[in-house]
């Protein structure tokens, strides 16, 4: 098996559990409260089938930019306007997030346990899914706050400076396929800082909890 192909393959876990915590996450939000739309709509389901949009999932593998089904919500539905919607724009982010700080833990465990018990070839196999899974998830999260049309950043933009969106917004969706276009190009060179200092901290706080130093 090439190498290009074995990377391919170790990251297909990783995808399918950041799209289905990020539309899990924003149709589970919404619901509670009182969006059921994303219920209606089959959308409170871990099932991969019920968020993973086939085009988008086969297009991340392969260019490593991709999108999932979006989830749709009704804004009058919600008690507290703007403010709820807010928290339905940071849950899929934050979900991310949160399984990414997860799969730090589970790599410590991982490497710590499973060295001296499994034969190597299926301790690194696991591993790198499970590594996967943390970068994959941290990088989900800080390229969904960047203010694109599309993504979570965007819907925040709209929502937190509403004035300033309806001066720059229309700029930003007249130019949103040369920008999408340079982060499909550069979108490595453009998260590798702040992803780097997110998963960096992560490991300090596991080793801390954890009481394991590399």
């Amino acid at each position: 098996m090439s190498g290009a192909l074995y990377e391919k393959i170790i990251i297909i876990p990783a995808i399918l559990i950041a799209f289905v915590a990020q539309g899990y996450a924003r149709a589970k939000v919404a619901d509670k409260l009182g969006d059921k739309t994303p219920r209606f709509q089959g959308r409170l389901s871990l099932n991969p089938l019920a968020h993973i949009d086939l085009v988008g999932f086969v297009m991340i593998i392969i260019t490593n930019f991709g999108w999932t089904k979006p989830v749709e919500t009704n804004p009058s539905a919600f008690k507290r306007g703007y403010k709820d919607e807010i928290k339905v724009t940071l849950a899929g982010p934050l979900a991310n997030l949160l399984v990414g700080f997860v799969a730090i833990f589970l790599f410590y465990i991982w490497v710590e346990v499973a060295y001296n018990i499994l034969p190597y070839s299926t301790y690194r196999i696991i591993g790198q899914m499970i590594s996967a899974i943390c970068l994959i998830n941290v990088n989900l999260f800080v390229f969904n706050l960047l203010p694109i049309p599309g993504l979570a950043g965007f819907d925040l933009f709209r929502e937190l400076s509403p004035k300033n969106f309806y001066k720059y917004g229309m700029k930003l969706y007249d130019y949103q396929i040369v920008i999408l276009l340079g982060i499909v190009l550069l979108g490595s060179y453009i998260l590798r800082f702040p992803v780097s200092l997110i998963v960096n901290l992560f490991s300090k706080i596991a080793g801390l909890i954890l009481g394991i130093f590399f």
